[in-house]
């Protein structure tokens, strides 16, 4: 299934934010703990050029523990950026963002002109309450819908760091069906672009391989199926979601599936690792390589035939 969703405020905020790059100091990118490679926006490398990045990994709570380390170490390999880790239960913590940004511009922090740093991030990864937190009022718009923001903001924050607010921005085009997967499980992209019961299949593949613990104690599952199909089918029964004649409802028991991993009631995990962006990057790369090559030729073969002689 090819998942994409990209509403006509994105494109016009996209627009927007490379027109101010000019005036940002600083980079704030604000990613999905459990999903921190998906729902990196690919736009950032080129908007972002040798500008200091913090990447704020938040709902980190919900996230495996160990796997949030091993992407901060990952993340901060690349030069300029540094990481910090969130939860919804220390909201405290949201200020040292504003201590990491004057460690990263010391000559801005030294003179008297305020620091203007860009946040952005994918829809519904908690960018909007972790603009409240820093402000310390309501200003930016929250809920777990997708797409809350649709304006751009300029917010005056303490302690001389002025942050403009870009509406959650997603691509034109997920090359990468493994990471649209991935966002669809996370809540990135709403119901309506998407079909629940693909992306529980998705999930409980790979939820049977890397937590299977949390499968059979969630759902008292003694044994996992190797068939996706009947992996769900099993938790449908044992939650009830049961059709006349004894039929599993497929899309009630994806929605419970979904709904309990989103919520962290299955338990802290995270749906991708830096060895498997690793990999996808190289699959990524090869599927580039056969389109630009299969472009070529049908180009050629279209030449060859114009100048064939009548």
């Amino acid at each position: 299934m090819a998942i994409n969703w990209y509403p006509g405020h994105m494109h016009k905020a996209s627009k927007e934010m490379r027109k101010i790059m000019p005036q940002v100091d600083l980079m704030i990118e604000v990613l999905d703990g459990r999903i921190p490679f998906s729902s990196e926006n690919p736009m950032l490398a080129q908007l972002r050029g040798d500008k200091p990045c913090i990447k704020v990994l938040s709902k980190c709570d919900l996230a495996d523990p160990s796997q949030t380390r091993a992407w901060q170490d990952y993340l901060e390999q690349d030069k300029g950026v540094k990481t910090i880790a969130l939860t919804t239960q220390e909201p405290e913590r949201m200020k040292d963002i504003l201590d990491l940004c004057h460690k990263m511009m010391p000559n801005k922090s030294a003179g008297v002109k305020n620091i203007q740093a860009m946040i952005m991030g994918i829809p519904n990864v908690g960018k909007s309450t972790l603009i409240n937190h820093l402000a310390g009022r309501h200003i930016a718009k929250t809920g777990n819908e997708p797409a809350v923001t649709k304006m751009q903001q300029r917010i005056k924050l303490d302690r001389g760091i002025v942050l403009l607010d870009t509406p959650g921005v997603l691509w034109p085009k997920l090359e990468n069906q493994h990471g649209g997967y991935r966002l669809a499980i996370t809540g990135a992209i709403k119901e309506t672009a998407v079909s629940n019961e693909d992306i529980a299949l998705y999930a409980v593949a790979y939820l049977r391989e890397a937590y299977p613990e949390y499968l059979t104690t969630r759902y008292q599952l003694s044994t996992l199926s190797e068939d996706d199909v009947t992996l769900l089918e099993a938790i449908g029964t044992h939650r009830g979601c049961l059709r006349a004649g004894g039929r599993v409802d497929l899309e009630r028991a994806a929605k419970i599936l979904l709904t309990e991993l989103r919520t962290g009631t299955l338990g802290r995990l995270t749906l991708e690792t830096p060895a498997m962006m690793e990999a996808e990057l190289i699959e990524m790369t090869k599927l580039r390589e056969k389109a630009l090559a299969k472009e070529a030729a049908k180009k050629l073969k279209k030449s060859g035939s114009r100048q064939q002689p009548s």
